[in-house]
């Protein structure tokens, strides 16, 4: 194709969404799980939130891309984009330079690994976090990607994932669960308080990644389009919905609303209409930043403490269940104006269980091969930091820096 076939706006607004997107890593999930953890850990999280953006990107190009969009099998992409062979300026993917698209479905993967980061944090090993990385990246990210957006068996299948319910949320928030489950709690936890040392912090990454939410949601539209604006808008209303819904339940249980629960339901809301985004009428939004909002409290409050799990700063309660809340609610409230296919509201139930079955088998692959990845990983190398490096912190144990 030539150059000039490309259209200029629509190649500024995936550019300006890659941008976006990747300030919802860094800085604004690193600063969004930094303030959360003790003040001894606050730069070896920030580091996770940076390693994973490094070799993220790397182990992309060398072969995530060829995975999740090298071919057209139906649980596999296939080696033929290996280092990204092939591309040249003029390549083409749909109505877009293929460089572009390469760019965008990379800051994806990007804020996917490091969501998961959140559940290991402050007694991870930093050797042990930059192995994983790239290896799940390849096993678990890019396999899945494939299935949903690549070609494979859940797009055959009908399943609707506009911008990453089950790709990047429930994916990392389920492997974020085994990756708490097999580390085991933080020393002293539950017993001990693990209070967040700067919650201004939190609330400024939670910011950053509100704002870098729309080109998450509105560049999924792969263009300068009324789709891409439609998105945006539902992306707001849930997401302040959901803020709002959190915090009313916590005015309601404990008497006050907190800084960390308003922060916290308008990731859960984001997380909600990430599958819907291109599907749903606005009405919709506000429903399901409610439902998602509740389920993503009880997931990180009821369900955490019925599981006896320390899963540090609530990557599966967030991501994992309200990631299946999207995805079950983008089948009941899909809508043929939008453009999708209708869901249970106008009498198409079947979508829900597609949308059902679908979310499981992306956790099902996720849960099993990240849990054989630590499992092989524990074998040549300590998951976990040393006890006496966690009673330290890990800022200076790991990094011989202070915050």
């Amino acid at each position: 194709m030539d150059e000039t076939q490309f259209a200029g706006g629509d190649i500024a607004w995936i550019l300006t969404a890659c941008a976006l997107v990747l300030m919802m890593t860094l800085p604004g999930l690193a600063l969004f799980y930094g303030g959360m953890v003790r003040r001894t850990n606050v730069l070896s999280t920030l580091m996770q939130a940076l390693g994973a953006a490094a070799v993220v990107t790397l182990a992309w190009a060398i072969a995530g891309y060829s995975f999740a969009f090298g071919g057209e099998g139906a649980l596999f992409g296939g080696f033929d984009r290996i280092f990204l062979n092939g591309l040249t300026v003029n390549s083409a993917s749909g109505d877009l330079p293929e460089t572009a698209f390469i760019l965008f479905q990379l800051t994806f993967a990007i804020i996917t690994v490091a969501i998961i980061a959140g559940a290991g944090a402050e007694r991870m090993s930093f050797k042990a976090w930059m192995v994983f990385t790239p290896i799940w990246l390849l096993i678990v990210y890019a396999p899945i990607a494939h299935w949903v957006w690549g070609g494979g068996f859940l797009y055959e299948a009908g399943v609707l994932d506009f911008a990453g319910g089950a790709v990047v949320h429930i994916n990392s928030g389920v492997a974020g669960l085994v990756l708490a489950l097999k580390l085991g709690p933080r020393r002293g936890y539950p017993k001990e308080g693990q209070p967040p040392h700067n919650l201004v912090l939190t609330v400024i990454g939670a910011g950053l990644l509100w704002v870098g939410w729309f080109g998450f949601n509105g560049g999924s539209a792969l263009g300068a389009n009324a789709m891409a604006a439609h998105a945006a808008l539902v992306t707001q209303i849930a997401a302040a919905t959901a803020a709002l819904t959190w915090a009313l339940i916590e005015w309601i249980t404990r008497g006050k609303p907190s800084v960390l629960g308003a922060a916290s339901g308008a990731v859960a809301g984001l997380v909600g209409i990430t599958p819907a985004a291109g599907f749903v009428e606005p009405y919709a939004a506000f429903i399901i930043g409610v439902l998602a909002s509740l389920a993503a409290y009880y997931g990180v409050t009821l369900v955490k403490k019925l599981g006896k799990y320390d899963d540090s700063l609530d990557a599966f309660g967030l991501h994992g269940i309200g990631g299946f809340a999207g995805a079950i609610l983008t089948g009941v409230f899909a809508s043929t104006a939008v453009g999708g296919t209708g869901g249970a509201v106008e009498g198409h139930w079947m979508l829900v269980w597609t949308q059902t079955w679908g979310a499981l088998a992306a956790a099902a692959w996720c849960a099993t091969a990240t849990f054989i990845i630590l499992w092989l990983l524990e074998r040549v190398m300590n998951l976990r930091v040393d006890p006496e490096d966690e009673v330290t912190g890990l800022d200076v144990a790991l990094h011989g820096e202070s915050a």
